[in-house]
């Protein structure tokens, strides 16, 4: 029997992990549904004091159902190795758990549904902190239009949870010069939230 809570008129799932992704993992709310390959709801420790939150999940995403599964995951990887840790020690997932065609920006109606789904994530973890890569997710959880390197270096609140924003790693593939401003992003989560 499947545990609900409510809040705001919005009823949430509150049992483990597996059951809520086995619940909403056919969800047909918006047009998304019908492109994807993968349902990507996101993966890691389902007790993980931090959460990383993308913005949607990319064509390696949705081809494996994983998310932060190409490139860019193995320069989360190593950023994650910065502080110590690895994927078994956090949960990563995404705002959006189904790609947009050609990785375009999601679109409100498509946050307004899926939304929901990260908050009763952030429901059943309870983690200490989130952080938010890169500025679409970003922006789209604190509902700013604001530049990344504008949002950097604040502690925010989503739900009652820290929120940190940094880079999404795919940045730094793009720019290699990032990468001193993403060290100083980890050691502020280890310095903060680990150590």
């Amino acid at each position: 029997m499947q545990q609900i809570y409510y809040q705001n008129n919005n009823q949430y799932f509150t049992g483990k992990l597996d059951s809520f992704n086995q619940l909403i993992s056919n969800c047909q709310k918006c047009s998304l549904s019908k492109t994807r390959n993968n349902f990507v709801f996101g993966s890691g420790n389902p007790n993980a004091k931090i959460i990383f939150v993308g913005e949607a999940p990319g064509k390696h995403e949705d081809l494996t159902g994983s998310p932060f599964a190409g490139r860019s995951g193995k320069i989360l990887d190593q950023n994650l190795s910065l502080i110590n840790m690895t994927r078994k020690d956090i949960y990563i997932c995404n705002v959006l758990k189904c790609r947009p065609p050609n990785n375009r920006d999601p679109l409100p109606s498509e946050v307004d549904e899926c939304e929901p789904y990260l908050i009763n994530q952030l429901y059943i973890i309870k983690p200490k902190l989130i952080v938010a890569l890169g500025r679409v997710a970003a922006c789209t959880i604190l509902k700013t239009k604001e530049a990344l390197k504008n949002l950097r270096n604040k502690i925010y609140k989503y739900g009652g949870i820290d929120l940190l924003v940094t880079y999404h790693p795919a940045a730094l593939l793009r720019n290699p010069n990032l990468k001193k401003n993403v060290c100083d992003d980890f050691n502020l989560i280890y310095k903060k939230y680990i150590q």
